[in-house]
């Protein structure tokens, strides 16, 4: 009985003590965080600063965006958003933390918490480090060059009057249809990036291609920002994956084996056209990509080069129908440019002023990738907008919450294409702070074709239509963010050209 008692009170004692130490450790924590880390000077929300628990809360509700952009608001240019990770809000951030290295200034790495890894673990131009980066870049300029997009032109042409063949068609059965934009642009960028990829048509326009391809893309991004918690926390990985749909793991392992087997396809054929793989397999052995190297890369141009085109689109024509006399004006210009569907060519809507400020501003109203990419300052720390970071810390450049800072941009929740223009009421504005694309030597490849894909898209889409917004998609932009917007149905009436 004494025994007993004895061994409860210690206990006791054992619980008391387990929880003081607890106690300790949290305070010891807060105190570390608050008042010792070297971050502990930048400002920001003091939770956040404690744990980073409060980011990846944002990042789950798919509110980030929001949250970040508001903190830069209320604190300025240098946020600490999380324990070890600053974002920053300005245009120095691009250059000091994308830019290229110097003899006084080492470059940063990605910080793989956040991109992860491929499904076949074998890095792709994204994710690679410096010297396979380099390899990939000097394969793959050859297949995004100036060169290769002339080219390429007939093709992307192709799948552009396919999308207006296929809005005919639809019109004419019903001329009061509302017709889903998003999902119109999807198919078609995804159709171009197909032919482009593997040199084998996808068909989703014509109606007989595997429409689910696209949603498992989409799983599959979806399924990264989800397990880049587990990333974040090792010890809650398990628990993490079990409350993963097993139907979204499977949408993403039906993406890689699609891309798997139509790069096996390709590189078996011998095709003499100017695909992707086609342009790299000419290279000189030494730089090519192995087996393994193609088929991750094939899965990340399947989502960088077909979502983000199609999600710049779909915002694009959002913000023009709620702005009908900047609808009208580029309208005109594309009408008045071009006499004939089949005049319309990718160099002479280069040259169409309005049309190009309109994309510029669209992405900077609604950029593809809204939340920062984040990369690791070298050991040693770093100078960045002009104030000392330590090393390992992870930094970035939010891109909604910089395009919608009014430091950065006159009337910045307003589109105004003439920004982009010579309109002196916009001579304030710091346009070196819209990097869509990124910056540096590891920006966006696929930026020209991006470009030259939007403007012979919304070119064809705007001489042969009269758009409409239908009531039910006002406030369309009112989205989550998961990596990349999860968009809504974008509802539209086509009316035939007068």
């Amino acid at each position: 009985m004494i025994h007993e008692s004895i061994q409860g009170v210690l206990q006791g004692h054992y619980l008391a003590l387990t929880a003081g130490i607890l106690v300790l450790s949290l305070v010891g924590k807060c105190f570390y965080e608050l008042y010792i880390n070297p971050l502990h000077k930048i400002t920001g929300p003091k939770l956040a600063a404690i744990t980073r628990l409060v980011h990846m809360y944002h990042s789950l509700m798919g509110d980030e965006h929001v949250w970040v952009r508001n903190l830069h608001l209320a604190y300025g240019d240098t946020v600490r958003i999380s324990p070890d990770q600053v974002s920053y809000s300005c245009a120095e951030g691009w250059r000091d933390i994308y830019g290229h290295a110097s003899a006084t200034k080492k470059s940063t790495e990605k910080d793989m918490r956040f991109f992860g890894t491929t499904l076949n673990r074998t890095p792709d131009v994204i994710r690679a480090k410096a010297a396979d980066h380099s390899r990939f870049r000097r394969n793959f300029s050859h297949a995004f060059s100036d060169k290769a997009l002339r080219e390429q032109q007939p093709l992307i042409a192709h799948y552009a009057d396919l999308l207006i063949d296929k809005l005919r068609e639809v019109v004419q059965a019903d001329p009061k249809a509302k017709i889903e934009m998003v999902l119109m642009y999807n198919l078609t960028t995804f159709d171009i990036m197909g032919d482009l990829t593997f040199g084998d048509p996808l068909n989703l326009l014509e109606g007989t291609g595997n429409v689910g391809w696209v949603t498992s893309i989409f799983s599959s991004v979806k399924i990264n920002s989800l397990r880049r918690v587990a990333r974040y926390y090792p010890w809650c990985s398990y628990f993490l994956n079990t409350l993963l749909p097993r139907s979204l793991k499977k949408r993403q392992a039906s993406h890689y084996q699609s891309c798997k087997d139509r790069v096996d396809w390709r590189v078996d054929q011998s095709l003499d056209r100017p695909d992707i793989w086609g342009l790299v397999m000419s290279q000189k052995e030494s730089l090519r990509l192995s087996r393994e190297e193609m088929y991750a890369n094939s899965q990340l141009f399947m989502v960088a080069g077909t979502e983000t085109t199609a999600t710049a689109l779909s915002g694009l024509t959002y913000q023009l129908l709620l702005n009908p006399d900047k609808l009208e004006k580029i309208t005109k210009e594309v009408r008045d440019a071009f006499e004939r569907d089949s005049d319309i060519d990718m160099l002479r809507l280069a040259q169409l002023k309005y049309l190009n400020m309109c994309i510029d501003e669209g992405l900077r109203m609604y950029p593809p990738v809204p939340t920062g990419m984040p990369r690791l300052t070298p050991k040693e720390g770093m100078e960045i907008c002009g104030e000392y970071i330590p090393g390992n810390t992870a930094v970035s450049v939010h891109h909604w919450a910089t395009y919608r800072n009014p430091r950065n941009f006159t009337r910045p929740d307003d589109f105004l294409p003439e920004r982009w223009g010579n309109d002196p009421q916009f001579a304030g504005d710091n346009k070196a702070a819209c990097q869509p694309f990124s910056f540096g030597p590891r920006n966006c490849l696929g930026k020209n074709l991006a470009y030259h894909e939007m403007r012979l898209i919304l070119a064809k889409v705007l001489y042969h239509y009269d758009l409409n917004l239908a009531p039910e998609s006002v406030g369309w932009d009112k989205q989550n963010t998961w990596t990349l917007w999860q968009k809504n149905r974008l509802m539209v009436q086509l009316t035939p050209r007068a």
